[in-house]
């Protein structure tokens, strides 16, 4: 089997948004959860630089629950692995028996060791199983190209991977199914340079990103997770306390914002001259937008292109997102 790498995706960034949360002085241990561990580079960094930190580390992924408790065994109790879907943070933290905690993070999308191991099937460069899988369990990519009907899978190359040629990719690969399954990724790249037309294909990276992004958002029901996990992480936190994400999707980063800015909105009349007390905000944006990587971060780190860093801080108990 292939071996993953990891690079954390503005990783000094992250931490300095966390770092006010994560460094004020509290009666008891503070806690952050990292709420998509992968490989747990941004755990190890917080574990590494906040030495009263305690970090739970929440992955559907059993393999990457492994490799990050490894590495980041010389932490200690300090760090505790939690296998579960990440919009299931009430109930990680219930089993925790803490009831709020100081900081939340979510890095987004594929991660490193998911692209890197070639028999996850999440990579279009190599031949390999259509699994795209981020646990072990469910639908995979082969399941959806083989059983959904053409506007179906219309809907998801459109919708999840803003696919120009959605209709036409779903039509042949409908043709092309009753010939024989999909199964291996080699033979779905093949279709899709079929049915980009050339000037497409010059353009706008790999002509099979899009679809390959669409098929994993898919199977993992990433957007309905997501949407259920952010007001779970903002309610969570404690005053003072910070939620962090990093989206690398369009339609993720408006799930967020959209969150944010609800849970920011003041409670009065928008013509009312003054906000009256009592009514002030529970919670305040942070970053101004959404903040993007660096061109150098981005020659360093490739991944970091798409990125849209937001956070968000409790500044009163009241005011709990729905």
């Amino acid at each position: 089997m292939s071996r993953p790498s990891h690079v954390p995706v503005l990783l000094d960034r992250v931490v300095a948004l966390l770092a006010p949360a994560l460094e004020r002085p509290v009666a008891t241990d503070t806690v952050m959860v990292d709420a998509t561990l992968g490989l747990g580079g941004h755990s190890e960094a917080v574990l590494s630089r906040f030495d009263a930190v305690r970090v739970v580390g929440i992955d559907r992924d059993p393999e990457a629950l492994r490799l990050a408790s490894q590495r980041l065994a010389p932490f200690g109790d300090r760090f505790t692995a939690v296998h579960a879907v990440y919009d299931e943070i009430r109930d990680v933290l219930a089993d925790l028996d803490l009831a709020t905690v100081d900081g939340v993070l979510f890095d987004l999308g594929v991660s490193s060791m998911q692209l890197d191991v070639r028999e996850r099937g999440f990579a279009y460069a190599e031949d390999a199983p259509l699994d795209m899988r981020m646990g072990s369990e469910g639908m995979t990519a082969a399941d959806v190209l083989n059983t959904y009907d053409a506007a179906a899978l219309t809907r998801v190359l459109r919708d999840y991977g803003e696919e120009r040629f959605a209709r036409k990719i779903a039509a042949a690969v409908v043709r092309e199914r009753a010939k024989e399954p999909f199964t291996t990724s080699g033979r779905l790249v093949e279709l899709l340079y079929a049915e980009i037309p050339a000037p497409a294909r010059r353009t706008g990276g790999h002509p099979a990103k899009r679809t390959f992004q669409a098929l994993r958002m898919e199977v993992n029901d990433e957007l309905a997770v997501l949407r259920r996990a952010v007001p779970a992480a903002i309610e969570a936190i404690s005053v003072g306390g910070r939620v962090v994400v990093e989206s690398y999707h369009s339609l993720e980063d408006r799930l967020v914002k959209q969150a944010f800015v609800a849970a920011s909105r003041l409670d009065v009349p928008e013509d009312l001259p003054f906000v009256p007390e009592g009514h002030e905000p529970a919670l305040r944006l942070v970053t101004r937008g959404a903040e993007k990587a660096t061109p150098e971060e981005i020659a360093q780190n490739p991944r970091a292109a798409s990125v849209r860093l937001r956070a968000i801080e409790r500044v009163t108990r009241g005011g709990v997102a729905a």
